[in-house]
This record gives C-alpha cells, structure tokens and sequence, in this order.
C-alpha cells in the first residue's frame, strides 16, 4: 500500500467516525429519556459501531480485500446501523461513512453486491421496504451506488495503470543514463588500458595510458554521483551547451588521440535543462561511437541555432556502419528515446567506409 492509498483508507475511517459524532450532535432523543439526549441503547449501539469498525476493519488493514471474514465485518456493521436508525433518525447521515466502506472492504465484484446490501440496509432502517415504489427506488439508488463504484475502479486502474508506465519510463531513463555514464566511462577505461598493455615496454607511454584511464575513471565516478542524485550531467553544472560540448570534446581528444571541434552556428539562446542534457548526451554518444567502432581521424560537432528548433551535427570520417542493420546498438536506440522525450528526432547517416553523420533536431517552441 503507498502512502496516497494509505492515507484515502484513513480519509474513509474518519468519515465514518465523523458521520457517528454528527450524528449524537443531531440526535434528538427520540426512544431516549426525558432530557432529550441520546438513551444508553442508542448510546451502547454508537459505541459498538465505532468499536467494532476500529478493532475489526481500521486496525486489520491487510485484510481489506478479503472476502472472508470481512464480508460478516460490513454485515454485522450494517445489522447495527440498521438498529440504530430504527432507534433515532437523527442517525441517519451515518449513511455518509457507510456507503464507501464496501469498496474498502471486500474484493471486486463482492464490492458491488456489498454496496447494494449497504443501500438495502438505509431502505431497511429507514421503513421504505414497505412503500409500493420501494423496487424502484431501491434499483435507482443500487444502480447510482455501483455506479460511483465502478467509476472509482476505473479511476484507480488508471492510476495503477499510470503508476506502471511511470516505473517503466523510469527505468528506460535509467538504462539511459548508465549507458550514457557507466558504460562509456567504463568502455574508455578499458581502451586506455589496452593501449597502455599494448605500449608495453614503453614505461612513459604506458604511464600516460594510465593517467588518462585514471582520469576518466574520476570523471566517470562523479557523473555516476550526480546521475543518483538526479542532478544535471556535470559539464552543463554552471555552463551552458556551448561551454559542456567543448569540454566533452576536449577531454574526449585528449583520450582518444582524435581530433574533435565543436562550432556553434546562429545566436545561442537559452535551452530548457532536458534539451541541454539531451544535446549533450547525443554528443556524447557520437564521441563514443566514433571512438569504439569508426577508427575515426577526425570529428566535428555542429550546434546550430535555428528560429524555430535547435540542431546537433556530429560527423566523423571513420569507418561507417549500415545503420538498419538489426543490432545496431542500444546507444542509438536510447538517443532516439531521450530525443523523442523532448519532442526531437534522431536520424543517422552512414554507410561502410563512408563516415557517420548523426544529427539531433529538437524544436524551440
């Protein structure tokens, strides 16, 4: 049970002790004693209500749901309510507080037919079984009663429905960000690693391997900090896209021994944090390719400010791929996502042999 649900079965306990204190405030004695208030019948009746209701439903809440025994629990409620009224019509609003207990109590469909017998129960206290138009007031205020029922049950699917799409679009961002943060850190290590075990007996070769693995093992920790924090990639901290994408570059030249620039073409404007993460991580993901798969000697990053929608060109002259060819990547596949959370498109231009041309298009407005 979350803490929304927790705090709705709560809502409807204290309904129902509220509907029970209303009604000795409107109590006018009748079937009572001469003073006019509530007689000790009425009175034990009300205190076995709440009593039953408190040991019984409130202080059980992982039986609700189960038909047996709660089942007898809204009956022997509703035989009391039944008696109360009979004893003082003042009683009467209790009704309020009994209406949705039904739905607390009992599975579905049991609900329904609890809810009904809860509706039968009013008209048994109230004296109408007895009127000639009792069936067809009876069947109105049955059909009403399942009918809020039933929309209830909708509204909460729904939102059981809304809680599990949220959970799943929670991991997808997940798998985005350790993709994005893990995994290429962890792919740049090993790299390094590899050319430092291939420089080998070259100590001064092999040293600077290690400075760069150990380099990008620390900027890896951090961005794998921030990402559990939920804070924004660590070059957009304080900077704004231009800035991060020349720090991504910079850094991803000195790693990979290729060179990278970056150009901003139009009048930079202020970005929504989202689209800042989201350029720069398509960058990101395009070094990254380039550095794992095109043996690329070059590449070149283009942010381009246009007036309607704002551009990321990220080119490199290595070795291509066929890009519809079936696993191509979870990379792309996860840009594409992160792209189309923020109204953008990716599309991927290549070829074998003929480079890759990765471009990133998000509107403005």
């Amino acid at each position: 049970m979350n803490v929304w649900e927790a705090r709705w079965l709560r809502a409807f306990h204290l309904l129902y002790y509220a509907c029970l204190a209303l009604g000795l405030v409107l109590s006018s004695g009748e079937g009572t004693g001469e003073s006019g208030v509530p007689g000790p019948l009425t009175l034990g009746i009300v205190a076995l209500m709440a009593g039953w209701h408190g040991f019984f439903v409130a202080r059980r809440s992982r039986l609700l749901g189960r038909l047996n025994p709660m089942a007898f629990h809204l009956a022997v409620v509703c035989a009391l309510y039944i008696a109360l009224v009979s004893l003082d019509r003042s009683f009467d609003v209790v009704v309020f507080g009994l209406m949705p207990q039904p739905y607390l109590m009992l599975p579905s469909p049991w609900s329904y037919v609890g809810a009904v017998a809860t509706v039968l129960s009013t008209f048994a206290a109230r004296g109408y079984l007895d009127d000639p138009g009792a069936v067809w007031r009876l069947a109105g205020s049955s059909g009403l009663v399942v009918a809020i029922g039933l929309f209830v049950d909708y509204v909460s699917r729904q939102s059981a429905q809304n809680r599990t799409v949220g959970v799943l679009e929670e991991r997808a961002r997940l798998a985005r960000e350790i993709h994005d943060t893990l995994a290429q850190g962890l792919s740049g290590i090993i790299t390094q690693l590899e050319a430092a075990e291939q420089a080998m007996p070259d100590l001064g070769a092999v040293q600077k391997r290690i400075a760069l693995a150990k380099e990008l093992a620390r900027d890896n920790l951090r961005e794998a900090r921030r990402s559990v924090d939920a804070l924004r990639p660590g070059p957009l901290s304080g900077a704004g896209p231009e800035a991060a994408l020349a720090e991504v570059a910079a850094r991803w030249s000195r790693t990979s021994g290729v060179a990278a620039t970056v150009s901003v073409e139009g009048t930079p404007r202020p970005l929504p944090g989202e689209v800042q993460t989201t350029l720069l991580r398509a960058a990101q993901e395009g070094l990254s390719n380039a550095a794992r798969h095109a043996r690329a000697g070059r590449v070149a990053i283009t942010l381009t400010y246009m007036d309607d929608e704002v551009t990321l060109d990220v080119f490199d002259d290595g070795a291509g791929f066929d890009p519809d060819a079936p696993g191509a990547g979870y990379g792309l596949a996860a840009m594409r996502e992160r792209a189309g959370g923020v109204g953008g498109t990716l599309t991927v231009e290549s070829a074998p042999g003929e480079g890759t041309a990765l471009c990133l298009r998000i509107p403005s407005n």
